[in-house]
């Protein structure tokens, strides 16, 4: 398989409208799902978790911005050169976003986050509850640039 269509399964509306690297803890938003395709039971039983991941596009990077090898993160000449593997960044060849995000209400079609780093209007493809089995088993070994940059992050 070469390609493949992917069509969002909502949007982000509200919340932070520039892409910003800093400061997203206290975001909130909400999700509305394409109500043509979704009813209120695709969301059911959500609000029983605490946090959500949230997978999106990142719609507004343009091709002549898209990494296919690596960079220094941010653009800091004192961070390391990494592959675009080996970092979060918005310019990605997929352009696909990942955010774990505190689950607020869940109202119809509707779901409200708090701390989703994406911004009013960008496409949603995907929503999946956290669960613990889930998580990283055994310890989480990173880079000292990269705990930096999350420092103020959220």
């Amino acid at each position: 398989m070469d390609s493949f269509e992917i069509r969002p399964v909502g949007h982000v509306r509200g919340g932070r409208d520039q892409p910003i690297d800093d400061d997203w803890g206290a975001s909130r938003a909400r999700i509305e799902l394409d109500a043509a395709r979704f009813g209120p039971e695709a969301l059911a039983g959500l609000g029983d978790f605490s946090h959500a991941e949230v997978i999106f596009l990142f719609d507004r990077v343009s091709d002549d911005k898209i990494e296919y090898g690596a960079r220094r993160p941010r653009g800091r000449e004192d961070w390391p050169l990494v592959g675009i593997f080996a970092q979060r960044g918005k310019n990605r060849p997929n352009r696909l976003g990942l955010c774990v995000c505190r689950i607020v209400a869940v109202d119809g079609t509707a779901l409200e986050v708090e701390g989703l780093d994406a911004i009013d209007g960008t496409p949603v493809i995907d929503i999946k509850p956290v669960m613990r089995g889930f998580e990283p088993r055994g310890d989480i070994r990173e880079p000292a640039w990269a705990a930096e940059i999350m420092k103020d992050y959220w």
